[in-house]
Protein backbone atom coordinates (compact mmCIF):
# COMPACT_ATOMS: atom_id res chain seq x y z
CA UNK A 1 0.00 0.00 0.00
CA UNK A 2 2.83 2.37 0.89
CA UNK A 3 4.62 1.65 -2.41
CA UNK A 4 1.41 2.19 -4.38
CA UNK A 5 0.75 5.52 -2.65
CA UNK A 6 4.35 6.61 -3.21
CA UNK A 7 4.09 5.75 -6.90
CA UNK A 8 0.87 7.72 -7.27
CA UNK A 9 2.42 10.74 -5.56
CA UNK A 10 5.47 10.57 -7.83
CA UNK A 11 3.34 10.38 -10.99
CA UNK A 12 1.21 13.32 -9.84
CA UNK A 13 4.27 15.46 -9.18
CA UNK A 14 5.78 14.55 -12.56
CA UNK A 15 2.59 15.46 -14.41
CA UNK A 16 2.41 18.79 -12.59
CA UNK A 17 5.96 19.58 -13.69
CA UNK A 18 5.09 19.23 -17.39
CA UNK A 19 4.01 22.63 -18.81
CA UNK A 20 0.60 22.72 -20.42
CA UNK A 21 0.53 23.83 -24.05
CA UNK A 22 -1.16 27.21 -24.47
CA UNK A 23 -2.35 29.05 -27.55
CA UNK A 24 -0.09 31.80 -28.84
CA UNK A 25 -1.18 35.18 -27.54
CA UNK A 26 0.51 37.17 -30.28
CA UNK A 27 0.14 36.69 -34.03
CA UNK A 28 2.81 39.22 -35.00
CA UNK A 29 6.16 40.33 -33.72
CA UNK A 30 7.13 43.16 -36.10
CA UNK A 31 5.34 45.51 -38.54
CA UNK A 32 6.42 43.25 -41.39
CA UNK A 33 4.03 40.64 -40.03
CA UNK A 34 1.14 43.11 -40.43
CA UNK A 35 1.93 45.01 -43.65
CA UNK A 36 3.50 43.82 -46.89
CA UNK A 37 6.75 45.80 -46.83
CA UNK A 38 8.45 44.01 -49.74
CA UNK A 39 8.61 47.12 -51.94
CA UNK A 40 9.27 49.78 -49.34
CA UNK A 41 12.11 51.54 -47.54
CA UNK A 42 11.60 53.09 -44.10
CA UNK A 43 12.75 56.57 -43.10
CA UNK A 44 12.79 57.31 -39.37
CA UNK A 45 13.19 60.58 -37.38
CA UNK A 46 16.31 59.36 -35.56
CA UNK A 47 20.02 59.59 -36.27
CA UNK A 48 21.73 56.72 -38.06
CA UNK A 49 24.57 55.69 -35.72
CA UNK A 50 26.49 54.11 -38.60
CA UNK A 51 26.77 57.34 -40.61
CA UNK A 52 29.02 60.32 -39.98
CA UNK A 53 27.23 63.49 -38.98
CA UNK A 54 23.49 63.57 -38.38
CA UNK A 55 21.56 61.56 -40.93
CA UNK A 56 18.10 60.03 -40.98
CA UNK A 57 18.01 56.32 -40.21
CA UNK A 58 16.85 54.39 -43.27
CA UNK A 59 15.94 50.71 -43.17
CA UNK A 60 15.74 48.78 -46.43
CA UNK A 61 14.88 45.22 -47.33
CA UNK A 62 15.65 42.54 -46.33
CA UNK A 63 16.30 44.10 -42.90
CA UNK A 64 12.95 45.92 -42.93
CA UNK A 65 11.02 42.63 -43.00
CA UNK A 66 11.82 41.98 -39.33
CA UNK A 67 12.48 45.51 -38.09
CA UNK A 68 10.76 47.69 -35.50
CA UNK A 69 11.77 50.68 -33.39
CA UNK A 70 9.59 51.68 -30.47
CA UNK A 71 7.88 54.17 -30.38
CA UNK A 72 8.45 55.32 -33.97
CA UNK A 73 7.56 52.19 -35.96
CA UNK A 74 5.85 49.30 -34.22
CA UNK A 75 2.95 46.89 -34.66
CA UNK A 76 -0.20 47.36 -32.61
CA UNK A 77 -0.80 45.04 -29.62
CA UNK A 78 -3.72 43.36 -31.42
CA UNK A 79 -1.68 42.98 -34.63
CA UNK A 80 -4.23 44.79 -36.80
CA UNK A 81 -2.09 47.82 -37.67
CA UNK A 82 1.30 49.54 -37.57
CA UNK A 83 2.01 52.73 -35.66
CA UNK A 84 4.09 55.48 -37.29
CA UNK A 85 5.17 58.27 -34.93
CA UNK A 86 7.33 61.32 -35.47
CA UNK A 87 8.26 64.02 -32.97
CA UNK A 88 8.84 67.71 -33.71
CA UNK A 89 12.50 67.37 -32.67
CA UNK A 90 13.18 64.47 -35.05
CA UNK A 91 16.06 64.22 -37.51
CA UNK A 92 15.11 65.48 -40.98
CA UNK A 93 15.99 64.32 -44.46
CA UNK A 94 18.08 66.68 -46.64
CA UNK A 95 16.33 69.82 -47.90
CA UNK A 96 13.36 69.41 -45.52
CA UNK A 97 12.42 71.23 -42.32
CA UNK A 98 10.14 68.52 -40.91
CA UNK A 99 10.95 64.99 -39.82
CA UNK A 100 9.05 61.86 -40.77
CA UNK A 101 8.34 58.24 -39.96
CA UNK A 102 7.46 57.10 -43.44
CA UNK A 103 7.69 54.34 -46.00
CA UNK A 104 9.16 55.23 -49.38
CA UNK A 105 8.17 53.13 -52.38
CA UNK A 106 10.89 50.95 -53.90
CA UNK A 107 11.11 48.71 -56.95
CA UNK A 108 13.66 45.92 -57.45
CA UNK A 109 15.81 47.28 -54.63
CA UNK A 110 15.96 50.83 -55.99
CA UNK A 111 13.75 53.87 -55.54
CA UNK A 112 10.53 53.55 -57.53
CA UNK A 113 10.28 56.05 -60.38
CA UNK A 114 7.25 56.14 -62.64
CA UNK A 115 5.46 58.56 -64.96
CA UNK A 116 2.00 60.05 -64.51
CA UNK A 117 1.45 59.77 -68.28
CA UNK A 118 2.29 56.08 -68.64
CA UNK A 119 0.45 53.21 -66.97
CA UNK A 120 -1.87 53.25 -63.95
CA UNK A 121 -0.38 53.70 -60.49
CA UNK A 122 -2.54 53.15 -57.40
CA UNK A 123 -1.97 53.39 -53.67
CA UNK A 124 -4.62 52.59 -51.06
CA UNK A 125 -4.00 53.30 -47.36
CA UNK A 126 -6.44 52.12 -44.71
CA UNK A 127 -5.45 54.30 -41.77
CA UNK A 128 -6.26 56.61 -38.89
CA UNK A 129 -4.49 59.76 -37.72
CA UNK A 130 -4.17 59.39 -33.97
CA UNK A 131 -2.10 62.38 -32.79
CA UNK A 132 -1.22 65.91 -33.92
CA UNK A 133 1.65 68.16 -32.81
CA UNK A 134 0.95 71.16 -30.58
CA UNK A 135 0.55 74.75 -31.86
CA UNK A 136 0.78 73.69 -35.51
CA UNK A 137 -1.51 70.64 -35.56
CA UNK A 138 -0.69 69.47 -39.07
CA UNK A 139 0.10 65.96 -40.29
CA UNK A 140 0.57 64.46 -43.76
CA UNK A 141 -0.65 60.86 -44.06
CA UNK A 142 0.00 59.63 -47.61
CA UNK A 143 1.92 61.24 -50.46
CA UNK A 144 2.69 61.18 -54.15
CA UNK A 145 6.21 62.45 -54.68
CA UNK A 146 8.68 63.08 -57.47
CA UNK A 147 11.14 65.11 -55.43
CA UNK A 148 8.29 67.51 -54.66
CA UNK A 149 4.94 66.88 -52.99
CA UNK A 150 2.64 66.27 -55.96
CA UNK A 151 -0.39 65.49 -53.80
CA UNK A 152 -1.02 64.44 -50.20
CA UNK A 153 -3.69 63.76 -47.62
CA UNK A 154 -3.05 66.45 -45.00
CA UNK A 155 -4.76 67.06 -41.67
CA UNK A 156 -4.85 70.68 -40.49
CA UNK A 157 -6.49 70.82 -37.07
CA UNK A 158 -9.77 68.99 -37.60
CA UNK A 159 -9.87 69.57 -41.37
CA UNK A 160 -8.58 66.90 -43.74
CA UNK A 161 -7.52 68.05 -47.19
CA UNK A 162 -6.16 66.74 -50.46
CA UNK A 163 -3.28 69.01 -51.43
CA UNK A 164 -1.95 70.06 -54.83
CA UNK A 165 1.77 70.80 -54.46
CA UNK A 166 1.98 74.08 -52.51
CA UNK A 167 -1.79 74.45 -52.30
CA UNK A 168 -2.23 72.73 -48.93
CA UNK A 169 -6.01 73.28 -48.88
CA UNK A 170 -6.82 72.26 -52.42
CA UNK A 171 -9.85 70.09 -51.57
CA UNK A 172 -11.52 69.66 -48.19
CA UNK A 173 -12.55 66.02 -47.78
CA UNK A 174 -13.54 66.00 -44.09
CA UNK A 175 -14.23 69.21 -42.17
CA UNK A 176 -14.74 67.48 -38.84
CA UNK A 177 -12.04 64.85 -38.60
CA UNK A 178 -11.63 63.39 -35.12
CA UNK A 179 -8.41 61.70 -34.06
CA UNK A 180 -8.61 57.95 -34.42
CA UNK A 181 -11.26 57.99 -37.17
CA UNK A 182 -10.37 55.22 -39.60
CA UNK A 183 -10.52 56.11 -43.30
CA UNK A 184 -9.31 54.99 -46.69
CA UNK A 185 -7.05 57.28 -48.68
CA UNK A 186 -6.61 56.34 -52.33
CA UNK A 187 -4.55 57.82 -55.16
CA UNK A 188 -4.88 56.72 -58.78
CA UNK A 189 -2.38 58.25 -61.21
CA UNK A 190 -2.87 57.82 -64.96
CA UNK A 191 -3.24 59.77 -68.22
CA UNK A 192 -1.52 62.82 -66.79
CA UNK A 193 -3.76 63.25 -63.77
CA UNK A 194 -4.08 62.35 -60.09
CA UNK A 195 -7.42 61.14 -58.79
CA UNK A 196 -7.83 61.29 -55.01
CA UNK A 197 -10.51 59.24 -53.24
CA UNK A 198 -11.68 59.46 -49.64
CA UNK A 199 -13.52 56.36 -48.45
CA UNK A 200 -13.95 55.28 -52.08
CA UNK A 201 -15.54 58.57 -53.12
CA UNK A 202 -13.72 60.64 -55.75
CA UNK A 203 -12.77 63.98 -54.22
CA UNK A 204 -10.40 65.58 -56.71
CA UNK A 205 -8.93 65.14 -60.16
CA UNK A 206 -5.68 67.06 -60.47
CA UNK A 207 -4.05 67.46 -63.91
CA UNK A 208 -0.40 66.63 -63.35
CA UNK A 209 2.33 65.59 -65.76
CA UNK A 210 5.50 64.34 -64.08
CA UNK A 211 8.17 61.65 -64.08
CA UNK A 212 10.12 60.15 -61.22
CA UNK A 213 6.97 59.43 -59.24
CA UNK A 214 6.73 57.31 -56.10
CA UNK A 215 4.36 56.80 -53.18
CA UNK A 216 4.93 57.44 -49.47
CA UNK A 217 2.90 56.26 -46.47
CA UNK A 218 3.17 56.80 -42.72
CA UNK A 219 3.37 60.14 -40.95
CA UNK A 220 5.10 63.35 -42.05
CA UNK A 221 4.58 65.77 -39.15
CA UNK A 222 4.25 69.37 -40.38
CA UNK A 223 5.83 71.00 -37.32
CA UNK A 224 9.23 71.39 -35.72
CA UNK A 225 10.87 73.04 -32.71
CA UNK A 226 10.68 76.51 -34.28
CA UNK A 227 6.88 76.53 -34.45
CA UNK A 228 5.68 73.94 -31.94
CA UNK A 229 6.44 73.37 -28.27
CA UNK A 230 7.60 71.66 -26.22
CA UNK A 231 10.63 70.66 -28.27
CA UNK A 232 10.42 67.10 -26.98
CA UNK A 233 9.52 63.60 -28.09
CA UNK A 234 6.20 63.99 -26.25
CA UNK A 235 5.12 66.43 -28.98
CA UNK A 236 4.46 64.39 -32.13
CA UNK A 237 2.29 63.36 -35.03
CA UNK A 238 1.09 59.78 -35.37
CA UNK A 239 -0.85 57.46 -37.65
CA UNK A 240 -1.97 53.86 -37.50
CA UNK A 241 -1.84 52.08 -40.87
CA UNK A 242 -4.10 49.03 -40.99
CA UNK A 243 -3.52 48.07 -44.61
CA UNK A 244 -1.38 49.37 -47.46
CA UNK A 245 -1.41 48.30 -51.10
CA UNK A 246 0.29 49.63 -54.21
CA UNK A 247 -0.30 48.40 -57.75
CA UNK A 248 1.09 49.35 -61.14
CA UNK A 249 -0.36 48.34 -64.49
Amino acid sequence: MFVRALLATTLLAASAAVPTATAATTACSTPGDVLNLANWKLQLPVDDPNQSGTQVLEISQPRLAGYELNPWFIDQPNCNGVRFRNAVNGVTTPNTTYARSELREMRNGSGASWSSTSGVHTMIIDQAITHRPNTKPQVVAGQIHNGNDMATFRLDGSSLYVTDENNTRYKLVDGNYTLGKRFQAKFVVSNGSIKAYYNNMLQATIPKSFTGGYFKAGVYTQANCTNSSPCETSNYGETIVYNLTVTHS
